[in-house]
């Protein structure tokens, strides 16, 4: 396999993790969002959703920008990609994630009122969810909303899709899934996204960490059987495919 795919991937993750996460640790950690909780929910959802367009025109005629394990896989079951190429992506996406969260720590941690409390945008339930959602309400999420965002990708990236408005659906489902998602348990929907600021976060982060790995993979498969059987032409050419 080609390395320019796997580098696309490795550094859209690491700008997703970035600037994404970076945008919750400076709404909730910093609390730049002053006493509105909601303020910080929109800006982190916002955040996640524009980068994700602008990466989808970016880096998906190289790539087709996956930057997401969950998507990766939802791809790999409906037949779009190969094992080697998923294989591949995923590595590239885990390294860029966590690469992307080391620049960020590195930036936060500068400043004189960084806590190591603040958290790094790193996702969580029970003490660590804003709503007090317990594991099964945090795996529950992370399926559902996984299953969603991987169903509209792989349905706006089929050949007879409309490939100049896919980044703008893309990305705006990303958007709409951290709506909910970020009062429940942060919102992942990404492997790599989690990984990432867990890592240097540790402690309980570490140790829920299963649960932002597993649920959006089950919710990535859920959605390519589904896509598969509600599109007859599911089985089309992706019009954001990896580059051959």
């Amino acid at each position: 396999m080609k390395t320019r795919p796997l580098l696309a991937e490795a550094l859209g993750t690491a700008l997703l993790v970035f600037f994404g996460a970076g945008a919750a640790t400076l709404a909730f950690g910093f609390k730049l969002a002053g006493s509105s909780a909601s303020a910080g929910v929109v800006a982190t959802a916002l955040t996640f959703g524009l980068v994700l367009l602008v990466l989808v025109y970016g880096i998906g005629p190289i790539s087709g920008c996956h930057v997401n394990p969950a998507v990766t896989i939802g791809f790999l079951v409906a037949g779009r990609i190969t094992i080697a190429q998923a294989v591949g992506y995923w590595v590239a996406q885990v390294v860029g994630g966590i690469a992307g969260a080391a620049a960020l720590f590195g930036i936060v941690r500068s400043a004189s009122s960084y806590r190591p409390s603040m958290g790094l945008g790193a996702d969580g339930y029970g003490s660590r969810s804003r709503i007090g959602a317990n594991a099964a309400g945090a795996f529950a999420t992370e399926v559902i909303l996984t299953f969603v965002f991987v169903l509209v990708i792989l349905a706006v990236t089929r050949r007879a899709g409309n490939a100049a408005v896919a980044g703008l659906v893309i990305g705006f489902s990303l958007m709409l899934v951290h709506l909910i998602g970020i009062p429940i348990d942060g919102t992942s929907v990404n492997p790599a996204r989690s990984i990432g600021p867990a890592l240097f976060v540790g402690g309980p982060a570490l140790g829920q960490l299963w649960v932002f790995i597993v649920a959006p993979l089950i919710g990535g498969c859920g959605a390519a059987v589904v896509h598969g059987r509600l599109d007859p032409r599911a089985d089309e050419p992706a019009a954001v495919a990896p580059a051959p």
